[in-house]
């Protein structure tokens, strides 16, 4: 099976909205105070990047 760039980037968004989203549940779960703030900040940058690997994909 060959992966060609437009799955990579497919693949990359998949790890990176679970990561984001992982990200903003532990600074709302786990982290109530002002570091709670911070990996919600982390996880919304990493959405950020993530939409940025979907408007890349098909235009490699």
């Amino acid at each position: 099976m060959g992966m060609n760039k437009n799955t990579v980037l497919a693949w990359a968004t998949f790890i990176m909205i679970i990561v984001g989203l992982s990200l903003i549940l532990l600074g709302a779960v786990r982290y109530k105070d002002v570091a709670g703030w911070g990996f919600a900040a982390v996880g919304i940058g990493f959405f950020a990047i993530a939409w940025v690997f979907n408007a890349l994909k098909g235009r490699v």
